[in-house]
């Protein structure tokens, strides 16, 4: 029963750790375009079409 109370309760603080850019506005999570590109695959980023100017 600990091991659950401590698992809920790390959870919780991870949440509040989380959330504290979202109470002083920062900017949000957000992915990277490249990918598996950046690791030396040959396919151009899904999401951008290979314009990292689109990324941002």
């Amino acid at each position: 029963m600990s091991t659950i109370f401590t698992s809920f309760i790390v959870l919780l603080l991870i949440f509040f750790a989380m959330s504290i850019g979202v109470i002083f506005g920062r900017k949000p999570i957000a992915g990277s375009c490249g990918g598996l590109k950046t690791m030396g695959e040959v396919a151009d980023c899904e999401i951008c079409g290979g314009d990292p100017a689109k990324c941002k």
